[in-house]
């Protein structure tokens, strides 16, 4: 089994030796007299604990601590200091210590301390194996291998280690914005606590307030007599996720503000405050700054809700996804339907990236589940999706029916004719398409890396 490892950064070298002689039997422990060694070592080697002396001859203890921290955020650090200065003990913790011991140190209560914060590190780790575990077995799935879905993916796992910062999700609707919100909180402190879903626009403005923050008995007619919690004292510990957030009306709004700044509410009829730790996700597809120009959204709110802000691409900016989804909805309904259709068929796959997906990932898995329910074969066909029409719609220009200017007596360069031409296209798609990169791929039936590739390649050979 490993030994936890104890870093010891202390001047006074009875200090260190003695440290190093009684700990150095349970844990590994290596002494440094310094900061500059001691952090060069850090930055090779993680330890477990580090013990650090706040009146260092070559740096201050608590700007040791800054840099500790912003190397390894996990390593606990337990201060050793001569005097209990308050303002000093007070100013560490704040910079995220974990504990501190005072001069002389007194080894059975050093012990005990570096027991605790041992104990945390086995506590972070075991939490880290169920929420492993957990997310295996629950993690909504959110499928995709285009740069900007990784992107996104990437920036929810570094939004969703806090565990009550406010996060504002846009997007088209069918994007999958619910399911950002799920990975924002299987991958945050809050997994193992409920995670609770509301459509804003579906709850009627008279009833959002009571459904929102509860209702005490009596508070209205049809009330229940014993009252009810509401859906963010429900939430409580975990996510409340509020979709289609614009929709909230003025004075659920001036609520959910009071709650975002102090985290606590008063119940429809009620007097007492309750406080909870709930954190908000919301979401939404309007442009919640035209409904600020329009008073009909606080801007002080949006500013709460949108302390970070994550943008989810339509499915038409991130082509690359198509097939991907399209397989994983394949394997998911095949499984539901009890079919076994292997694979999706070439016309039908071409169909696919050539549609243009108004209804985003949403159209795409209903498209699919409507073609595998009424499939047939072993493949998912182009009848079996029903979308004809849009690889009809798509004009086809034919070889033979381009005209092309006369070949001179001279002769011309086959090659720069041909850069000229792709040029000339590639540019004109990305006219046609206002720019959109994934819209002009597919009106050169081309993939949008292929395009990015392309479009250098001719531009260094014609520069």
């Amino acid at each position: 089994m490993r030994k936890f490892s104890i870093f010891v950064v202390d001047d006074e070298r009875a200090i260190r030796t003695g440290l190093s002689r009684e700990l150095s039997g349970e844990y590994d422990v290596t002494a440094f007299a310094g900061a500059g060694d001691f952090l060069g070592a850090v930055k090779q080697t993680k330890p477990d604990v580090v013990l650090l002396d706040i009146g260092l001859p070559d740096m201050n203890g608590l700007d040791v601590l800054k840099k500790i921290k912003a190397l390894a955020p996990d390593i606990l650090v337990i201060m050793i200091t001569a005097y209990e200065d308050i303002d000093t003990v007070v100013s560490a913790m704040k910079l995220g210590a974990h504990d501190y011991v005072l001069k002389p140190l007194y080894m059975d209560s050093l012990v005990v301390t570096i027991s605790n914060a041992l104990e945390t590190i086995r506590l972070r780790k075991e939490v880290q194996v169920l929420q492993e575990k957990f997310l295996e077995e629950n993690l909504p799935c959110f499928v995709g291998e285009s740069n900007s879905i990784q992107d996104v993916m990437e920036f929810i796992g570094l939004v969703a280690k806090s565990p009550d910062t406010p996060v504002l999700i846009m997007g088209e609707t069918g994007t999958g914005k619910e399911l950002v919100a799920g990975a924002i909180h299987y991958r945050s402190p809050n997994f193992k606590g409920p995670f609770i879903t509301v459509n804003c626009a579906a709850i009627p403005g008279d009833l959002v307030e009571s459904e929102l923050f509860g209702y005490e008995k009596g508070a209205f007619s049809g009330a229940l007599t014993a009252g009810k919690k509401g859906l963010i004292d429900a939430a409580a510990g975990g996510t409340l996720f509020l979709d289609e957030v614009g929709d909230l009306s003025a004075e659920a709004q001036a609520k959910l503000l009071r709650f975002l700044e102090d985290g606590a509410f008063f119940r429809v009829g009620g007097t007492r405050q309750v406080t909870v730790r709930t954190r908000i996700v919301s979401a939404t597809n309007k442009d919640l700054e035209t409904l600020i120009e329009h008073n009909r959204f606080r801007k002080d709110l949006f500013f709460r809700l949108s302390v970070v802000k994550v943008k989810v691409p339509s499915l038409n900016d991130r082509s690359d996804d198509i097939l991907p989804l399209a397989n994983h909805f394949l394997m998911e309904f095949c499984r539901k339907f009890g079919k076994s259709m292997s694979a999706i068929a070439p016309d039908a796959r071409q169909a696919l990236l050539q549609h243009t997906w108004s209804g985003n990932v949403r159209e795409l898995k209903n498209l699919i589940e409507r073609g595998v329910l009424i499939g047939k074969g072993t493949r998912l066909s182009v009848r079996d999706l029903d979308i004809q029409h849009a690889v009809s719609a798509r004009p086809e220009t034919k070889p033979d029916a381009l005209k092309f200017p006369p070949l001179p007596p001279g002769g011309i360069d086959i090659n720069s004719v041909h850069k000229a031409m792709e040029e000339h296209y590639i540019e004109e798609a990305l006219r046609i398409s206002g720019g959109n990169k994934s819209r002009a791929a597919r009106l050169l039936n081309l993939n949008r890396h292929t395009l990015r590739y392309r479009r250098k390649s001719v531009k260094r050979t014609t520069g």
